[in-house]
Parts: C-alpha cells; sequence; structure tokens
C-alpha cells in the first residue's frame, strides 16, 4: 500500500442484516475526489469508514499509510465536515472552531490562532463572534468546513460542502478546495450536483447499493460502459419523422417520442456519430430547436450505469 494515497481492499459494512458497502476496492490518489450516488447508496459508510469512525466487517484500509482503526492518529491526519449541525446552541462560529482545536491538545492561544486562520479561509469572519444558531444555511456549511480544515488536515471529508452557498461563496470554496489538492492533499467529497463534479474533481468514484460502480472522470467512465449508451433530449416539431430517420442509424438503440409528440429520448452507442447525424437531418431541412445531454445529470447517470439494479 502506498503511503500517500486511500486503500480499500475488498471492504464490507454491515448493520445487523443490511448492507453498507460491500467488497469495495478502491486506491484513491490525493487530489479532489467526488463520490456520487443516490440516497441510501454506501457514500456516508464510505467517508465514516475513512474517518475510522466504523470499521469494516472484513477487508482494510489504509488511510496515507495509516489505519483507521488508530483514532489518535487518524484524528491528527483527516478533517471530517458532516451535513449535521453539532455547534450548541450558544456557541458562536469562533467558539466552536476553538473548542474543537482544544480537543487537539492544543493551547488557548494556539486554539485562537488556528480557529482565526481557518474562519479567514473560509471567509466568515464578519460573523465569527455571532452565535451559529442565527446562521444561514450557507454560513453553517463554511462553520463546518473551518472546523474540518483548522488542524491542517491531510485528508478532508466533506459531505455534500456546496451545498446551501452562493455563487461567489461556491467559487472561492472550490478554490480552496484546489489550492489543497496542489499541495498533496486528499479531498473526498460527496455532491449530488453533477456540473460541479464534473468541473472540480480529479476523480470520481460512483456508489450504488453499497457497491462501487465506476471510478474516473465521468466522461470517461461513461465511454469505458460501452454496453450502457449516452441519452440525449431532442425538441423538435416533427418528431415522428426525424424518429424515423434516426432509427436507421446504426449507433442509436432506442428512440422515445415525448407524449407532446414535440420531441424525443434518443439512446446512442456514438456520439460523434449521433452529432454527424442530427447535422444531416437539419441540413435535410428539419427543423430541430435543441439538442440536451439527458445523462448530465446523477439520476440519468444511474439509469445507464446500473439500469434496473436500483
Amino acid at each position: 500500500m502506498s503511503g500517500y494515497e486511500i486503500v480499500f481492499e475488498d471492504v464490507s459494512k454491515f448493520y445487523g442484516e443490511v448492507l453498507g458497502v460491500n467488497r469495495v476496492n478502491l486506491n484513491v490518489p490525493p487530489g479532489i475526489t467526488s463520490l456520487v450516488g443516490p440516497n441510501g447508496s454506501g457514500k456516508t459508510t464510505l467517508m465514516n469508514l475513512m474517518c475510522g469512525l466504523i470499521h469494516p466487517d472484513r477487508g482494510a484500509i489504509s488511510v496515507r499509510g495509516l489505519s483507521p482503526r488508530d483514532p489518535e492518529h487518524m484524528m491528527r491526519i483527516t478533517g471530517y465536515a458532516t451535513q449535521f449541525d453539532a455547534a450548541p446552541r450558544w456557541a458562536t462560529g469562533f467558539d466552536f472552531v476553538t473548542t474543537a482545536l482544544l480537543l487537539f491538545g492544543y493551547s488557548r492561544k494556539e486554539a485562537e490562532r488556528k480557529a482565526w486562520k481557518a474562519i479567514e479561509q473560509v471567509n466568515l469572519t464578519d460573523a465569527a463572534t455571532r452565535k451559529v444558531a442565527g446562521y444561514s444555511k450557507g454560513m453553517r456549511q463554511r462553520i463546518r468546513l473551518a472546523q474540518a480544515i483548522a488542524h491542517d488536515p491531510q485528508v478532508l471529508v466533506l459531505d455534500e460542502p456546496l451545498n446551501g452557498l452562493d455563487p461567489l461563496v461556491r467559487a472561492e470554496t472550490i478554490a480552496l478546495f484546489r489550492q489543497f489538492a496542489a499541495e498533496g492533499r486528499h479531498v473526498i467529497l460527496s455532491s449530488h450536483v453533477l456540473q460541479e463534479v464534473d468541473v472540480i474533481s480529479d476523480q470520481v468514484i460512483l456508489i450504488a447499493n453499497g457497491m462501487i460502480v465506476a471510478e474516473g472522470e465521468i466522461r470517461g467512465v461513461r465511454d469505458e460502459i460501452s454496453e450502457h449508451p449516452s441519452q440525449f433530449i431532442i425538441r423538435c416539431r416533427d418528431a415522428s419523422r426525424i424518429a424515423s430517420l434516426l432509427f436507421n442509424e446504426e449507433h442509436v438503440t432506442e428512440v422515445r417520442l415525448n407524449d407532446d409528440r414535440l420531441g424525443l429520448l434518443v439512446l446512442t452507442r456514438n456520439r460523434e456519430e449521433f452529432s454527424r447525424a442530427l447535422s444531416r437531418i437539419a441540413l435535410a431541412g428539419h427543423d430541430i430547436d435543441g439538442v440536451i445531454p439527458a445523462d448530465e445529470n446523477v439520476d440519468a447517470l444511474y439509469e445507464y450505469l446500473i439500469g434496473g439494479a436500483r
């Protein structure tokens, strides 16, 4: 096992008779890795295993050369921001971050210095002395992130960290993640927003039903799984005629007319050939109002990655 990777070897975790994750094998290098999956897919179990909050029933895990069963060392190298509000109602943002650092054994002076630095990194200094109970959803996201990064961990595990952030703060947070990745750290985040995942991630892990469906860049994963076609929605006026023309293309596996008969869903095994076919149809005089990739969202991605398995 490499000392700078997160490695899962045949890892399974059950909650009684309920499957958490099953026979997971992963080798995650430093950088930004996104976990993508529907609710109940096993994302949270995977993150909890990485942080040593739970342990596998079988298999082995190594986090940058450390075993998650070594809690003292694991808490030093990992920072975990969940979706749950953990701050007491009386606590200010500064208190919330400082208290966590005191638990690491830092002196009061050092804990306060690190807390301010982390709060500055997430651009929340103006609200640092206000009670967390009065924060907006986006502000609570940022203060949890500040707590996760305050002790300068090498592995950040973040549950939906961009949820609730306005566009400017979202961009600043993504820039912070990229900075951490450039320093050789792990940034593991879960997300349901495929566009964000595709833009910011070095690697994507698709998980469903407790099993790893695929790894890699989203579009690369889609291309590698050739038995699952890409999906496109075509808005057009002569949908029936365009459907019949597309049926003659070898790369098209299925065409479905919309109920309003003003569009159709097309499944193709060759995106380039599909694009050329549409150009020929348009040049022949058929009006095509728009073409939208139907698999640019998590739900559609799962439809062709795991089909009826959900």
